[in-house]
């Protein structure tokens, strides 16, 4: 028996405005800045909305990460397409899985999240 639901996935960082338009570059939908310290993208579909919150003091996580370490998977229908959009977009190319069909990244604040096909 469930008792919740998934509200929000946050993503700790320096510049929650500055990330919050890397994700909504790639997944579209509404950013709604709250303050210099919070934003919260309402994502293009179906799924939980992303907060991005200041921490002081942020540090960017290594690949591979931490055993406590989380990450995005996102399904792209065209990944040679959407690996060029990232990178433009300021994302960094960490490790290619051809193996299982998905390419690893660092976003603009280096977080890692995958993209697959």
């Amino acid at each position: 028996m469930s008792f919740a639901t998934v509200h929000m996935i946050t993503v700790d960082c320096s510049d929650p405005v500055a990330l919050g338009r890397f994700y909504q570059a790639v997944l579209g939908g509404e950013l709604k800045v709250e303050d210099d310290e919070w934003a919260v993208l309402r994502p293009a579909g179906a799924g939980p909305s992303l907060g991005f919150q200041t921490v002081p003091g942020y540090v960017p996580p290594s690949w591979p990460g931490t055993p406590a370490e989380t990450h995005l998977d996102l399904h792209v229908d065209d990944p040679e397409a959407a690996e060029k959009a990232v990178l433009a977009l300021g994302a960094t190319l960490l490790e290619a899985r051809p193996e299982n069909r998905w390419r690893v990244y660092a976003d603009p604040a280096g977080h890692a999240f995958c993209l697959g096909f």
